[in-house]
């Protein structure tokens, strides 16, 4: 029997997990609260293989903690692994395997969700008539119909993001390495200057790496269009937040909506209603009118939830048979 611990588990992973699960005898699942970190990679001891999620330690400490403890394999149940140590995995023998694409319409939708909320100031708007306030003092929006989307990453979210634009007949163009050939038929490829330029919406949905880093910067926000809306469901850590806040001051965005942002490793999936927030970047941006924040949950429907468990349980099978996947990340 294979024996997985399952770091940082929520009730809607235990459901999920637990149902795929369903029948099968071969696979003991042990569900800890615990957030993966050094101090935490103890835990695993006596197990083959352990589950973590985007904000887990999967650095080179924990993982000389798990070569230690025997553990075989690290299971991503997301896309990312920008927060995993893949050189020092492959050093250890340590299999690592990840969920490249769960659901990419949840993520592309919220997106588009959020593009709408902050456009007819949606959230003010509901807050207001809660007040018995009927005003519609500001609440006006903009035509989304015949703009210009601007895609930055048109893998399967992003492509997902174009087809959900056109569906609002706005004209789609996109930034990518790799261009998708197929959404040529209605999507124009430029490069990243001129969609900044172009763009009344842009919308990212490319992965964290060295050369996108901070791409949102007080550099590339000074050549955005004045009153564009700008939407991350993708990394935080694609925009320099503190540089957001200062094109934010220069009044450049019509609107910002984020799932995603660099200060979400210590509030992640934590209540902190009742406590004082020092030196809290994300509490200056929400002092905005014009930003709406949520709570990384782009994936966060019950299809993609399904097809993470069934996705993962999967990549532990082919990694405990010595099968190579296109899941392997290291």
């Amino acid at each position: 029997m294979t024996r997985l611990l399952f770091y940082s588990a929520k009730i809607y992973d235990r459901k999920s997990f637990d149902q795929v699960l369903e029948g099968r005898d071969d696979i003991q699942v042990d569900y800890i609260d615990h957030e993966l970190e050094p101090r935490t990679a103890t835990l695993a001891e006596g197990y083959d293989a352990v589950c973590a999620f985007v904000n887990a330690d999967v650095g080179s400490e924990t993982l000389e903690i798990f070569a230690k403890e025997g553990v075989k394999v690290v299971l991503m149940r997301c896309a990312g692994f920008n927060n995993v140590d893949t050189k020092k995995a492959a050093e250890l023998g340590i299999v690592v395997k990840r969920v490249p694409s769960y659901s990419p319409e949840s993520v592309a939708e919220l997106a588009m969700a959020l593009a709408l909320a902050v456009n007819r100031r949606v959230y003010k708007a509901y807050n207001k008539v809660r007040e018995n306030d009927y005003t519609l003092t500001g609440l006006r929006g903009t035509l989304m119909h015949g703009k210009t989307a601007g895609i930055v990453g048109t893998g399967k979210i992003g492509a997902a993001m174009c087809r959900i634009c056109r569906g609002f007949g706005m004209n789609i163009i996109a930034y990518d390495k790799y261009e998708n050939a197929d959404l040529k038929d209605f999507v124009t490829y430029v490069s990243f200057d001129e969609l900044l330029a172009k763009s009344d919406l842009i919308s990212l949905h490319c992965p964290l790496m060295d050369d996108t880093y901070h791409m949102i910067n007080i550099e590339t926000i000074k050549k955005m269009k004045d009153g564009v809306i700008l939407i991350n469901t993708s990394r935080g850590a694609l925009i320099d937040t503190d540089e957001l806040v200062e094109g934010i001051r220069m009044n450049k965005f019509f609107g910002v909506g984020l799932d995603v942002y660099e200060e979400e490793a210590g509030n992640l999936y934590v209540d902190h209603s009742d406590d004082i927030m020092a030196h809290s970047v994300t509490a200056r941006l929400l002092s905005f009118p014009n930003v709406m924040i949520t709570s990384h949950q782009g994936f966060y429907t019950v299809e993609a939830l399904q097809a993470i468990a069934e996705t993962t349980l999967q990549n532990l099978t082919d990694a405990m048979e010595g099968r190579k996947t296109p899941n392997d990340v290291a």
